[in-house]
C-alpha cells in the first residue's frame, strides 16, 4: 500500500510547491509566458508520456537516425540492433540450426542479455505483435520505412506495462514524405554465399490536410552453408576435425548371436565397449555379415554431419505498409497505420541418425537383408540421402487506427490521443525428412518372394505402398519408392492476436519557477491470445520428429497509469535546470492478478554544460501464453537422488540424511539406474517412470528493479562535442524457468526448501515415481556496468563536415543465482552455453564492447569507416593439454576446472557514397574489410546448437554490398 500512494503523495507535494511559488513570486516567471511557451515544438519522447521540449538527454537513450541505419549496410532491424555495444546474442538466431519451434526463422533483440523476452518492442510508441513465447519479430517491420530508433536502456514498466526489462526499442516510421523513392540492394559474402536481394519503393503524399505514404519491400537473403568455410565445416572447428563425427550412412549392426558373450566387441572413439558392432565394407553386400568389419570408431567409419547443415538459414520476405495521417480540425487528426508482411524461412538439417535405440526400429529376423537370418537384428544408419529441412511460412497483419488532439486548459496546451492496435501472426511450419515409424518397421518387417521379386509379406501394407528397405545397403542403395514411403512430411500451425485498446492524456498543471509542472495519465486494455497445434503423427511419437504438445489460451490485462514531470528550479546558481519525474502504473491481469510499477527519476543541470541524471524504477515480466498454457510433455529423465545412501548427498550430510528418513526413505536406500538396472553412480542414472514437464497456469510475473545514474557533458568551449556516461544495475528475481528433476530434489533435501517437496512422491519402497518439471518461478539474476558515449561534429572545413562517434559498454557484473541455496555465478567475461545462467542459449559476457565510427561528407561525396570491438572472453577448455591456456583457473558454475583465455577481436567496416543530380545515390561497402574471423568458443558447441564453435555475434566473412537510391 506504501508504494501505491507514492505518485499521489508527489502530485500533493507539486501542489503545495504551486501554493509557495504564487506566495514567494512577486512576478510571473519567465517559463509562464504562455506566447512563447505555445512557439515551442514539443516532442514525444521514448519512455515518457508527457510531450516537452528538450527531454531526450534526461534519460538514457540510444537514436539513430535514418543517415546511421543506412551507414551500417545493414537491411534487417535485429542486425542492426545488434550492432549496439549494449545489445547481447538473442535466445534464437538464424545459426541455431537444431532450434525448433515456430520461433525459429524470426529475427529478435536482446538487450543487456537479459533476454528478447525481456526487452520490448514498440513501433511509434504501440506494441507490436509477439508470439506465443513473448518474441517479436522485428525482420516484419521493414527497414525502409524507418526514421529513427530509439533504444531506451532503463526499466520502463511504468510506462508501457510488462517485458520492459532490459529494455525498450522504439521504432519511429516516417510521418510525412512526399514523393517517389526506390531503393535497390545487392550483397553477399566473400565466399560467394550468403547472397542478398532486397528493393522497396515508398511514395508518399502531402497536401494541407492530408499525409498519406505507401510502401512495398521485397528481400531475398540465401542461406550459409556449413560447408563454405572451415570456421563452419567440422563440428569442433578446424583444428579437431575427427571430433564430434557421427555414425555414417554405410550402416551399423549388433551382431545379436552373440550379444552378453564376454569379449564380444570393441571399443569406439570415446574408449566405450560396444559389443559386436559392424559396420559394412563400401561395395559390399549388405546381406553377406562377412562383408563387415568390426567398428572401432575410426573416421573412415564415422561421418561429419556439420557439412551437411544450413550455418545461417534462408529468408524471404514481402511487406506491405500504409501509414496515413489526416488533419479532421484545426485540433484533431486521424491517423492509421496498416503493415502486412509474409516471410518464409527455410533450414536444413543432415539426415536422420536411425537407430533402434531411440526409435525401437529392428530389422525383422525373416527379412531379405538381415546379415543375421532368424535374428532381429539392432542397427544404426545415418540417412544423408534425405536431408531434414524445416520450411516456416509466418504472416502477419498489423492494424493500427486512433485519434490525436489538442486543447487548451488551465492556461497550458493539452494533447490526447487514443488508439485501437491490432495484430495477428500466422505460422505454417513444414517438416520433411523424418519416419513415419509404422511404415518404416513395414519396411524393415518380414518379406516374401512374389513374380522373383523381393517384397513386404503383409498384402495390406503392400497395397498402402510397402517397399522392402535394404537400409544397410549405404548411400544410393536405396530406391525413392523406399524415402517415399518411409517419409514423413508434419505440419503445424500457430495463431497468436493481440486486441489493445488505450488512451492518453497529458499536458501542462502550473509553472513553477523552474517550468510546467506536466501530469500524463492513460487506461489499456489488452487481450492475448494464442494457440499451436502440432502435427497430430509427431505428438502421437509415431514420427521421429520431435513430439510437442497443443497450446491453447488467453488473457485480459486492464491497465492505468500516471506520470508527473516537476521542474523545480531553473536558471540557478548551481541550478541551471532541477527536475524530478515520477510515474506509477497499476496492472491486472486475469490469470495472476494485480501490480503497481513505481518508477522516479531525476535531473540536474548544475551548470549549462552539464546534466545528471538518475533512475529508480520497477519492473515487471507477465508469463507469456506458451509459459502458461503450453501443455506438458513426459521424460525420462537422468537424475541423482541425494538419498541415495552412497553417492548421494545423504551419504555425507547428517541433515539431508534426517530429513529423507523423515520422508520415508529407507536409510540403505540406492537408485537403481533403469537402463542398466543397476545401482546409480556418482552420474546419476535414467528414473523408471516419466516425468512430467512443461508449463505452468499458476505462474506469477518474474519482477525488477532498475537504477540508473549518470551524466551529459557538452562543453560550450568545443561546440558540436557531447559526452555521456551511465552506469545501471538491473535486479531480476523470480525468472520463470524450467526446473530439472535433481535441482527440485536438492532444493527439498538439500536446501531445505518445502516449497519442493511437493512436485514428487515416492512409493514404499523410497522411490521416486512421479515429479513434475513445470516452469516456475525460481532464482534471480543482477547486472551491472556503464555505457559511454563520445560524439563529435566538427566544424565544417574545405575538406567537408567530420563526425565521430563512439560508444562503449563496459560490464562489471552478470551474477546469477538458480534457486534457494545455490551459489551466485558471475559470468562476466565468459562465453557461456545456458548452463550456470538463468537464460537460454549462447551467449558472449564482453567486459568491454565497443563501436567507433569516422563519418564524412564533403558536396555529393561521402564516406564512413567503422571499427567494432569485442573484448576476450574465457571458454571451456578443449582438453586440458589442448587450447587450454588456464588448467588450473577454476569457473564454478560454468565451465569447472580449466579454461581457455580467447584474445579480443576487432571488425572493420567501410562505405563510399555519391550524389548524382539526378537525385541518386550509389552506395558500396565492405564489412569485415579485412576478413577478421574470431576465436573458436566449443561452449558455443557445448549449447547444444546444432552451431560449430564460432560465436553467432561475430562476421563469419568479408561481405560486399551496393546500393542504389533513387527519389523523384
Amino acid at each position: 500500500m506504501k508504494q501505491k500512494t507514492l505518485l499521489a503523495t508527489a502530485i500533493a507535494a507539486a501542489f503545495a510547491l504551486n501554493a509557495w511559488s504564487v506566495a514567494a513570486q512577486e512576478a510571473p516567471a519567465p517559463a509562464a509566458d504562455q506566447a512563447n511557451a505555445k512557439s515551442l515544438d514539443t516532442v514525444t519522447v521514448t519512455g515518457s508520456r508527457i510531450r516537452s521540449v528538450d527531454v531526450e538527454t534526461s534519460q538514457p537513450i540510444f537514436t539513430m537516425d535514418r543517415q546511421a541505419i543506412q551507414a551500417t549496410g545493414l537491411t534487417n532491424v535485429n542486425d542492426i540492433l545488434a550492432r549496439m555495444p549494449s545489445a547481447g546474442t538473442p535466445d534464437i538466431t538464424p545459426q541455431d540450426t537444431l532450434s525448433s519451434g515456430a520461433d525459429v526463422g524470426g529475427r529478435y533483440v536482446n538487450i543487456r542479455n537479459l533476454g528478447s523476452q525481456r526487452t520490448l518492442v514498440l513501433v511509434n510508441g504501440r506494441r507490436w505483435a509477439t508470439s506465443l513465447s513473448g518474441l517479436t519479430d522485428l525482420s516484419t517491420i521493414p527497414v525502409s520505412m524507418i526514421d529513427r530508433i530509439d533504444v531506451l536502456k532503463d526499466g520502463a514498466s511504468s510506462i508501457y506495462g510488462s517485458d520492459a526489462i532490459g529494455g525498450v526499442v522504439n521504432i519511429i516510421t516516417r510521418d510525412r514524405f512526399d514523393g517517389t523513392e526506390v531503393n535497390a540492394y545487392y550483397g553477399q559474402n566473400g565466399k560467394g554465399d550468403g547472397q542478398q536481394k532486397n528493393i522497396d519503393v515508398t511514395w508518399g503524399h502531402n497536401t494541407e490536410k492530408s499525409s498519406l505514404i505507401l510502401g512495398a519491400s521485397y528481400q531475398d537473403q540465401q542461406p550459409v552453408w556449413n560447408n563454405k568455410r572451415d570456421e563452419t565445416r567440422y563440428q569442433y572447428g578446424p583444428r579437431h576435425i575427427d571430433d564430434g563425427l557421427g555414425g555414417g550412412p554405410w550402416g551399423r549392426v549388433t551382431d545379436p548371436r552373440a550379444e552378453g558373450t564376454a569379449g564380444a566387441g570393441s571399443y569406439n572413439k570415446d574408449g566405450d565397449w560396444v559389443p559386436n558392432a559392424y559396420v559394412l565394407n563400401r561395395g559390399g553386400n549388405p546381406a553377406n555379415i562377412g562383408d563387415y568389419h568390426d567398428f572401432v570408431g575410426a573416421p573412415s567409419d564415422l561421418y561429419n554431419t556439420q557439412g551437411d547443415m544450413t550455418f545461417r538459414a534462408g529468408t524471404k520476405l514481402k511487406n506491405l505498409f500504409a501509414q496515413e495521417r489526416y488533419k479532421l480540425t484545426d485540433n484533431i487528426t486521424l491517423r492509421g497505420t496498416a503493415s502486412y508482411s509474409v516471410r518464409d524461412t527455410s533450414s536444413t538439417l543432415s539426415g536422420y541418425p536411425l537407430q533402434t535405440a531411440s526409435t525401437g526400429l529392428v530389422i525383422d529376423p525373416n527379412n531379405a537383408y538381415n546379415p543375421f537370418p532368424g535374428y532381429e537384428t539392432e542397427f544404426y544408419r545415418r540417412t544423408v540421402e534425405m536431408p531434414r529441412t524445416t520450411w516456416s511460412k509466418t504472416k502477419l497483419a498489423h492494424i493500427d487506427v486512433g485519434a490525436e488532439g489538442f486543447f487548451d486548459f488551465l492556461g497550458h496546451e493539452w494533447n490526447w490521443d487514443a488508439t485501437y492496435n491490432y495484430s495477428k501472426a500466422k505460422v505454417k511450419q513444414t517438416s520433411n525428412g523424418n519416419f513415419y515409424l509404422p511404415n518404416a518397421q513395414n519396411a524393415l518387417g518380414p518379406t516374401s518372394i512374389v513374380d522373383g521379386q523381393v517384397v513386404c509379406a503383409d498384402a495390406s501394407a503392400r497395397a498402402a505402398g510397402c517397399v522392402p528397405w535394404n537400409i544397410l545397403a549405404g548411400p544410393g542403395g536405396t530406391p525413392s519408392s523406399v524415402w517415399n514411403y518411409v517419409n514423413y512430411i508434419g505440419t503445424s500451425r500457430q495463431t497468436t492476436q493481440t486486441d489493445d485498446f488505450s488512451a492518453n492524456l497529458t499536458g501542462g498543471l502550473f509553472d513553477l519557477p523552474g517550468g510546467t509542472v506536466s501530469i500524463a495519465g492513460g487506461i489499456e486494455h489488452r487481450r492475448e491470445k494464442g494457440s499451436f497445434n502440432p502435427d497430430a503423427m509427431d505428438s502421437a511419437g509415431l514420427t521421429t520428429n520431435l513430439a510437442s504438445n497443443p497450446t491453447n489460451g488467453s488473457y485480459i490485462v486492464n491497465e492505468a497509469y500516471l506520470e508527473l514531470d516537476v521542474p523545480l528550479l531553473r536558471d540557478l546558481p548551481g541550478a541551471q535546470e532541477l527536475g524530478i519525474n515520477v510515474a506509477s502504473r497499476y496492472s491486472h491481469y486475469s490469470n495472476f492478478g494485480s501490480t503497481t510499477n513505481n518508477k522516479y527519476s531525476f535531473r540536474w543541470r548544475p551548470f549549462e554544460d552539464l546534466m545528471v541524471r538518475g533512475t529508480y524504477a520497477e519492473g515487471f515480466r507477465a508469463p507469456t501464453i506458451s509459459d502458461l498454457y503450453g501443455g506438458s510433455g513426459q521424460s525420462f529423465e537422468t537424475y541423482l537422488d541425494p538419498c541415495d545412501s552412497v553417492v548421494g548427498s545423504a551419504a555425507g550430510n547428517a541433515d539431508v540424511a534426517a530429513r529423507c528418513a523423515v520422508a520415508g526413505v529407507p536409510a540403505n536406500y540406492r537408485q537403481i539406474d533403469s537402463g542398466s538396472n543397476q545401482p546409480v553412480t556418482s552420474q546419476g542414472g535414467q528414473s523408471k517412470t516419466a516425468f512430467i514437464s512443461g508449463s505452468n497456469p499458476n505462474l506469477q510475473p518474474e519482477t525488477s528493479i532498475t537504477r540508473t545514474v549518470g551524466l551529459v557533458y557538452s562543453p560550450h568551449q568545443v561546440s558540436g562535442l557531447d559526452f555521456t556516461v551511465d552506469y545501471y544495475n538491473i535486479y531480476v528475481k523470480n525468472i520463470i524457468t524450467a526446473v530439472n528433476a535433481s535441482s527440485i530434489l536438492n532444493y527439498c533435501y538439500v536446501s531445505n526448501d518445502p516449497s519442493f517437496c511437493d512436485r514428487f512422491t515416492r512409493n514404499s519402497s523410497g522411490v521416486v515415481d512421479s515429479l513434475n518439471e513445470s516452469l516456475t518461478n525460481l532464482g534471480s539474476l543482477k547486472t551491472e556496468g556503464y555505457d559511454v558515449g563520445i560524439h563529435y561534429r566538427l566544424p565544417e572545413t574545405s575538406f567537408g563536415r567530420f563526425r565521430i562517434a563512439s560508444d562503449s559498454t563496459y560490464l562489471t557484473k552478470y551474477e546469477t543465482v538458480s534457486g534457494p541455496g545455490m551459489p551466485r555465478v558471475n559470468a562476466v567475461g565468459f562465453m557461456t552455453n545456458g548452463s550456470g545462467n538463468l537464460n537460454a542459449g549462447t551467449m558472449g559476457l564482453y567486459r568491454l564492447r565497443s563501436n567507433l565510427q569516422l563519418d564524412w561528407d564533403w558536396k555529393q561525396f561521402g564516406a564512413s569507416w567503422t571499427v567494432r570491438y569485442y573484448s576476450g572472453l574465457k571458454d571451456q577448455c578443449w582438453d586440458v593439454d589442448i587450447e587450454c591456456n588456464m588448467p588450473d583457473y577454476v569457473a564454478p558454475g560454468l565451465v569447472g576446472v580449466g579454461v581457455s583465455r580467447k584474445g579480443s577481436v576487432a571488425f572493420n567496416d567501410a562505405q563510399f557514397r555519391y550524389t548524382a543530380p539526378w537525385k541518386g545515390t550509389f552506395s558500396v561497402g565492405v564489412n569485415n574489410i579485412f576478413n577478421k574471423k574470431g576465436p573458436y568458443y566449443y561452449n558455443v558447441t557445448a549449447s547444444g546448437s546444432g552451431s560449430p564453435p564460432y560465436n553467432p555475434s561475430f562476421d563469419i566473412d568479408r561481405y560486399f554490398y551496393v546500393s542504389y537510391n533513387q527519389k523523384f
